[in-house]
């Protein structure tokens, strides 16, 4: 599907040992979607001249492009501009621009230009440079069996700029690409698998240029549309009906597009419709409470949380019965049900929501093991609530509860909506 393939290889030691992080490929990959190249693959690969041959010989059986960054210094440890030649069969010597450039940069920093220096001027014979206007090492465009190679520094900033400035656009005139369009679609409440399944039919009928991809993370699934073609409008177009059709099979797990975010989304529900909330995190310890208050105008809508972790304060600042908690404990329906009354009657609230659990890694018991988690939201006029069983890692099970609390919220809301409706 796609006309132009790329490979990224990043070079250095230093990225092997987990010394420095490789912000390099996820930035290059961004922008050469942005023109319609995909990346086949990503190498990491050291200071070694035996490997990165090997890298390039491998990334030209299957790309058309190789973008590399690193191992471009003046120092015997740098091993990219005589791999380069080696590969490319040919030889290093001065180019008059680049010594130009790096006399001019060292001299605006008022210093003299040494042998060594004056080595970042020797670029492969045959080489197109690419001039780098914030460093000293200019980037290499070669050209091989109808492959392009460009190499560049491995410090971001300088190669952030080689890219906008010499790479994209050599690169948009020198290949034919296509436009690329992604829409994400975000769902919760519905495990990776599970929504797979019901959604299955759909997904075998998309048309040859829409793919997709299942992307999950904790609680949440998203979906991500990948059309591919000449049109961005009729590819928009294209996409969006097919999100019609997907609304039509699992609208009730979709909360947002793109960007949103669960939290967002429920501030907007919430404001939308003059609704307020409050909290009783008990098993959450304040992460619901953290959510929420992570979107600005927040205090639009929450009215206020409390985190009544031991049992005497779900008693002495809620009020939960001594007996609810005697006779079915902390982690119950009953207690998550009266807390969430209870929470929001004490801050004055159109909905109180409550959560109690094990979150682990001690504490579970063979009725309730680690991960058992009850949820429960309260208006005036009814009680709703929900037994989750999470795993068995604390800071998961925290974050989890959070999530399905949210999509509580949700939930409810639009089920109110469409009553009214």
């Amino acid at each position: 599907m796609y006309k132009t393939k790329a490979e990224i290889i990043t070079i250095g030691d230093e990225i092997l040992y987990g010394h420095i992080l490789d912000t390099n490929s996820q930035w290059m990959s961004v922008e050469l979607d942005n023109v319609g190249i995909k990346v086949v693959r990503k190498t990491t690969i050291g200071d070694v001249r035996e490997e990165l041959l090997s890298a390039f010989k491998d990334a030209e059986s299957r790309a058309d492009l190789i973008l590399i960054t690193g191992g471009l210094g003046p120092t015997n440890d740098d091993l990219t501009k005589p791999c380069l030649t080696e590969y490319f069969e040919t030889e290093l010597e001065i180019n008059e621009q680049a010594l130009t450039e790096v006399t001019e940069f060292f001299a605006s920093k008022g210093f003299e230009l040494t042998e060594v220096n004056r080595q970042q001027a020797l670029l492969p014979v045959g080489g197109t440079m690419l001039s780098n206007k914030i460093g000293t090492a200019p980037g290499i465009w070669l050209e091989k069996n109808g492959k392009t190679f460009i190499s560049m520094p491995g410090v971001p900033k300088e190669m952030q700029l080689l890219m906008r400035n010499e790479v994209i656009p050599k690169v948009k005139a020198r290949f034919n690409t296509d436009i690329i369009y992604h829409k994400v679609v975000k769902t919760i409440g519905r495990g990776e698998s599970w929504l797979a399944d019901e959604i299955k039919d759909w997904e075998q009928n998309l048309p040859e240029h829409i793919r997709l991809a299942y992307l999950p993370s904790l609680g949440q699934v998203k979906l991500r549309l990948t059309a591919i073609g000449h049109d961005m409008e009729l590819l928009k177009k294209d996409v969006e009906y097919q999100i019609e059709l997907l609304k039509k099979l699992a609208g009730r797990y979709i909360f947002g597009y793109d960007t949103d975010t669960i939290e967002i989304v429920i501030g907007k529900l919430l404001k939308t419709h003059n609704k307020t909330v409050a909290l009783a995190e008990s098993c959450s310890g304040g992460y619901l409470s953290h959510m929420i208050t992570s979107v600005a105008g927040s205090s639009d809508y929450l009215r206020g949380a409390v985190v009544p972790y031991h049992n005497d304060h779900k008693m002495e600042i809620l009020g939960v019965k001594e007996t609810t908690l005697k006779d079915h404990g902390a982690v119950s329906e009953q207690t998550v049900h009266e807390m969430a009354n209870q929470v929001r009657k004490l801050f004055k609230a159109d909905i109180g929501v409550a959560t109690s659990g094990v979150a682990g890694p001690g504490g579970g018991t063979a009725e309730k093991p680690v991960g058992t988690v009850w949820i429960a939201l309260a208006d005036k006029n009814h009680t709703v609530t929900k037994k989750l069983q999470l795993w068995n890692d604390r800071e998961i099970n925290i974050k989890a509860t959070a999530i399905a609390a949210l999509n509580l919220i949700r939930i409810t809301l639009l089920k109110s909506i469409e009553e009214k409706n």
